[in-house]
């Protein structure tokens, strides 16, 4: 995602890599190359142009610091206005009714259905609601089942009506059930069409009209570039839509979309989808994703997701098992799961400053921890429980059975080791800070 766009960016400031101020000169030379870099991410002609336009008048201004290096200044003006081209600040759901009602537009293959159980699953596990999900497609065969297939795996119920082909009537049958049933969000999906037409539009204005959405988010792929945001543009003129989600960035994506589409339909982008799983849907954070673009990481992003995983009970047991020396592979499998929950390897890597650089060429596979977890699945239930018990004899065992190499068992063991040590010096030294604070706090308190 966006990794030409970063590439060539990072190019462009070299321009003004050892110069002692900003000038007419250098400042024309980066911004020209700037608007090559965003037009080769296939972002909007006009957007590109004024995108320019605001950097230089930033970059010639009064306000410019003197004490701070030409290259990092125009970094800093950079990165402020792509957060402001993509929006500025995240914008958040408004759901204002009991029940609320999303609808979903879009057209065919651009991720509706997909994204339609990935948004139920987010507002149930992280906002506390109780969704129910609508088949709306009544032309896509796959549509209805495929929604069924979703709802089963996050346990939201569908409303379906296969042999009804009206759409209308299908959203007003959902909205009675779902008042009926306490659900307090409708989210109806509805069908799309491998391009714009005249049906389909008045199609989906019927039901906008029958059911008045709080929300109508339309789902764009962000590997169609420019066609997305041309796209967008008619659904607009249309439907009036609050929001734009992004599907597919975990794609080979140029950026373009994601840059051009808030300032030519000037509606935010609210979430963008960055893998198939349920999971990997994140609300937009514009600034964050300037700071992705240019390099710097996404820190914030990475620790939200590691505190979604993060279970305070089960935190308070590892703890006390590390202090005594008894984390085992059990222990160490459920680690593994949590960082697996968190999303896919090489874009959480990406999220560290300077890591996403480094690994851009490497390949991460999503089934990175399929070895281990083979070698520890070979270990007896008394082996994962007692590490200190796999000898030489148990390990070829484990090796045969795993279909490993000895050496793999034994750097996986060693590694094993080494981890235990360090959390274990980790939890002690965390202990005993702690104990520390308490004993601070209550001298204080006497004083």
């Amino acid at each position: 995602m966006f990794n030409s766009l970063s590439d060539r960016l990072e190019n462009s400031f070299k321009i003004l890599k050892g110069e002692g101020k900003i000038t007419e000169i250098n400042v024309a030379e980066t911004l020209k190359d700037i608007r090559r870099a965003l037009l080769d991410a296939d972002v909007n002609f006009t957007t590109a142009k004024d995108f320019t336009n605001n950097v230089k008048a930033k970059a010639m201004g009064e306000d410019v610091l003197k004490s701070v290096k030409p290259k990092e200044m125009m970094i800093k003006i950079v990165h402020d206005e792509l957060a402001e081209l993509m929006g500025g600040t995240k914008s958040e759901l408004k759901l204002k009714n009991t029940p609320a009602i999303i609808l979903i537009a879009g057209l065919q293959g651009s991720g509706k259905t997909t994204f339609s159980g990935k948004l139920a699953n987010m507002l149930k596990s992280k906002k506390g609601k109780n969704p129910i999900l609508v088949a709306g497609d009544v032309y896509r065969p796959a549509a209805i089942e495929q929604l069924k297939v979703l709802g089963t795996q996050i346990n939201v119920p569908v409303h379906a009506e296969p042999d009804n082909k009206k759409p209308v009537e299908i959203a007003k049958n959902a909205v009675a059930e779902a008042i009926k049933k306490g659900h307090d969000v409708i989210i109806v999906d509805t069908a799309g069409r491998l391009a714009v037409d005249e049906q389909m539009m008045n199609e989906i204005s019927d039901v906008k009209k029958a059911i008045n959405p709080d929300e109508i988010l339309f789902v764009v792929d962000a590997m169609t570039g420019q066609d997305a945001v041309n796209t967008a543009k008619e659904f607009n003129d249309r439907l009036d839509f609050n929001g734009v989600v992004l599907t597919k960035l975990d794609g080979d994506t140029r950026g373009g979309a994601a840059l051009s589409i808030r300032s030519v339909v000037k509606k935010p982008i609210k979430f963008i989808g960055t893998g198939e799983k349920m999971e990997a849907l994140d609300v937009f954070h514009p600034e964050r994703m300037a700071d992705r673009i240019l390099g710097m990481g996404d820190i914030v992003s990475l620790v939200e997701k590691a505190q979604e995983q993060f279970d305070e009970e089960e935190a308070k047991i590892l703890q006390k098992k590390l202090a005594k020396d008894q984390f085992n592979f059990n222990d160490f499998l459920k680690q593994i799961n949590q960082i697996k929950k968190m999303g896919n390897l090489k874009d959480l890597a990406a999220m560290i400053p300077g890591v996403g650089k480094a690994l851009k060429d490497v390949e991460i596979e999503d089934d990175a921890f399929k070895s281990i977890e083979a070698i520890i699945f070979s270990m007896t239930p008394e082996e994962r429980e007692k590490p200190n018990i796999l000898n030489g004899s148990r390990r070829k065992r484990i090796a045969r059975g795993s279909g490993s190499d000895i050496k793999e068992v034994n750097r996986l063991i060693k590694q094993f080791d080494e981890t235990r040590k360090m959390m274990k010096s980790i939890a002690g030294g965390g202990a005993k800070n702690m104990r520390k604070a308490a004993r601070q706090k209550r001298k204080n308190k006497r004083r």
